[in-house]
């Protein structure tokens, strides 16, 4: 499923290495082909709730899903 430009994602499965968390909510910045996967990708940039980015990530598109109108926001303090 291709995602919108500059539309919102939502991960479906942690990215520990990034600090990303399930449900944690992106903005695609770009579509290609994920290196060494093949599969369909995007480079989503995550942000913290006062809009300082956290990192842009090259994802395939399987690790991504649409809101929906049962999503709600919600904050999480990372871990020290």
């Amino acid at each position: 499923m291709p995602f919108e430009m500059y539309g919102d994602v939502i991960l479906t499965r942690d990215v520990t290495e990034h600090g990303l968390r399930v449900g944690d909510v992106g903005t695609v910045v770009e579509r290609h082909i994920v290196p060494g996967i093949g599969e369909e990708g995007y480079s989503v940039e995550f942000f913290d709730m006062t809009g300082n980015t956290v990192g842009v990530i090259t994802l395939p598109a399987s690790a991504l899903r649409v809101p929906t109108p049962a999503d709600r926001p919600a904050a999480r303090a990372l871990s020290a």
